[in-house]
């Protein structure tokens, strides 16, 4: 069963990123949709503040999760949030179900139409052109800015002068209808510029300005052709601000985005309908089914589009490209589906580039998901697991707290010791500790490498009376085991739990005991006996290759002429490491150690 994760870790999860929010009942029925500029604060805002208002009193006791969806831009989120409002109509987004409580844009039916922002009441008559509803009435006044900038439509209900238009007018505002400085049908073209911009038909809107723009301009109306000269120039700039809103608006498009950890792809995919982003879907493939991403993308797709018979886009937006033959496969195959040419294409800059990297941002957020929800399963299982491993090796205490040793050497030198903690099924990499081992410096001996170790760990915690671990487990086999229990022994903890694990057979070893004891290949406890020990061996190889570098690297100081062991000293002290040395300039070098010896070190750093 698949462990939820709480809202307390959810929240964590947040970007702090544009987007919009979907909150579930225990019904798992969305309740709410909303939009953020920032996911992380909005969200986080109904957990933590203060309940102000009585729909929130009522709404947030409801929800049990929630989940969210990453967009480039606000803008973004406003489209995606009305469209997921229209399509699951949640309980406490009243306003967009009830229009007429709801904002609308209104166009009045006159000969010089205005704009303006209505409730839908009784009031206002049922002629004219309605556009809506908003759900964000801050946002709509915003975009009625917008409008009255690119648009230079009528600003006041009645004229203000009776013989001369007003400011609005000289500054490129206003048409000034109410003067007649504009015939009604030219006003009408203005008008239904206006209406394809909040149709989000754009493309065709800035095609009809660019049209209007060269009539006038072939019948020498300069004035005419200057007005949607701006008009033109100001649309465009403000659509290539807009990545998801395409210029396309007919064109329908899947991305898919990927990322990948040791165990699984995870995939998004969103869906893009004439021009906007109207939905997410997240994917996992296990990597026991396919090695790479090009292998998981073509499995992904296998799966995914086999199930779809409508709602195919023309387009597939890939993060890779993928084997020859099984691009002109797929295409072919889903263009018999579609019944139109559908494109597979990859991009490495531009807009579709940058949709393949919002759908990446969205993999990874669910990836982020996915590895808490591991945890969270890993956690539900370990009093299960736990109790296994204790009945099985016999142990004295439930292994909440788990400390696991490992040696590393090279050919004998800088021999290295490291000890990973894990609490209660999970790393603790807080508590990770890593030796240098300085008995078997020259002469490698695992065995007294790690006697000095767990001596050295465990007379500490026994003289500062700190807590033992319920579990001390070595990677190795009866010898190390050995060495461990006589540690232990002479500290006086006879009662300590410690066992030994063997890579050959993953055998484990039990003190006083003859026989190894082998856990089932399949078992959670074998799992977790082989992540602690491969998590040591990784910590330990990383400490011995970083302590092999600085040694290597240091060894670049030795026999240069004038270089002493003090002015050495002067060196570390001043660029903290030989990193630091090395990526010094010259000049800082010479006030630390002098010319000679600077000529000197640059000379031995070149011939190297």
């Amino acid at each position: 069963m698949t462990q939820e994760i709480s809202i307390k870790e959810r929240l964590k999860l947040l970007p702090m990123l544009p987007g919009c929010y979907l909150m579930y009942d225990k019904n798992d029925t969305i309740i709410y949709v909303g939009k953020a500029k920032k996911l992380k604060n909005r969200v986080k805002s109904y957990f933590t503040k203060r309940l102000d208002t009585p729909k929130l009193r009522v709404m947030v006791p409801q929800i049990v999760r929630f989940e969210f969806v990453i967009t480039d831009s606000e803008i973004e989120a406003l489209i995606l949030e009305s469209h997921l409002i229209k399509k699951h109509k949640p309980k406490y987004n009243i306003l967009l179900k009830d229009d007429k409580k709801f904002p609308w844009f209104y166009i009045t039916d006159e000969e010089y139409p205005q704009i303006l922002i209505t409730r839908r009441n009784k009031d206002i008559p049922k002629k004219g052109k309605f556009f809506g509803p908003y759900t964000n009435s801050r946002a709509m006044y915003a975009t009625l800015e917008h409008i009255k900038k690119l648009f230079p439509l009528k600003q006041c209900k009645t004229p203000r002068f009776k013989d001369r238009p007003c400011i609005y007018y000289q500054i490129g505002k206003c048409s000034a209808p109410c003067q007649k400085k504009i015939s009604p049908d030219d006003y009408k073209k203005i008008v239904e510029q206006v209406e394809l911009y909040l149709s989000g038909r754009q493309s065709e809107l800035v095609e009809e300005l660019k049209r209007q723009m060269e009539m006038y301009a072939e019948k020498e109306q300069f004035e005419k052709a200057a007005l949607f000269r701006d008009s033109y120039f100001n649309v465009k700039q403000a659509l290539e601000r807009q990545k998801v809103v395409d210029d396309s608006l007919n064109l329908f498009q899947d991305v898919i985005g990927i990322t990948q950890d040791e165990i699984r792809f995870v995939i998004s995919l969103l869906e893009i309908r004439s021009g906007r982003l109207i939905n997410k879907k997240s994917f996992e493939i296990i990597k026991d089914e396919t090695n790479n991403e090009e292998e998981a993308i073509t499995t992904f797709m296998k799966n995914y589009y086999m199930l779809k018979d409508n709602d195919l886009p023309k387009e597939i937006l890939l993060p890779l490209e993928i084997n020859k033959e099984d691009d002109e496969l797929f295409e072919n195959w889903l263009t018999y589906k579609r019944g139109d040419k559908v494109h597979l294409i990859t991009s490495q800059k531009g807009k579709k580039h940058d949709l393949i990297e919002l759908a990446r941002k969205n993999a990874e957020a669910y990836h982020e998901e996915l590895k808490i929800k591991d945890a969270l399963e890993l956690q539900a299982e370990w009093n299960k697991t736990g109790t296994y491993i204790k009945d099985k090796l016999g142990l004295n205490k439930f292994p909440h707290l788990v400390e696991c040793f490992d040696i590393s050497h090279f050919q004998g030198t800088n021999t290295v010791a490291s000890m990973v903690v894990f609490e209660d099924g999970k790393p603790a990499k807080s508590k990770y500790k890593k030796f240098k081992v300085r008995s078997t410096e020259g002469k490698p001996d695992d065995f007294l490498s790690m006697l000095e170790v767990m001596g050295r760990r465990y007379s500490r915690l026994v003289k500062e009376n700190l807590p033992l671990p319920d579990l001390i487990i070595i990677d190795g086999g009866k010898g190390q085991l050995t060495q461990g229990v006589k540690v232990l022994k002479d500290l006086g903890l006879k009662n300590q739990d410690v066992v030994s694990l063997a890579k050959r057979l993953e055998e484990i070893f039990i003190p006083s005991q003859k026989n190894s004891v082998i856990l089932p290949y399949s078992s959670p406890a074998l799992f977790f006996f082989q992540k602690i020990r491969d998590e040591a061996h990784r910590f330990a190889i990383t400490f011995h290759r970083k302590l092999r570098e600085t040694q290597a690297l240091t060894s670049i100081l030795d026999d240069v002429p004038y270089l002493g062991e003090t002015r050495k000293k002067r060196l570390f002290e001043e660029f903290k490491d030989i990193k630091g040395i090395l990526s010094a300039k010259k000049e800082e070098l010479e006030k630390i150690i002098g010319q000679r010896a600077t000529n000197s070190l640059l000379k031995k750093i070149k011939n190297l």
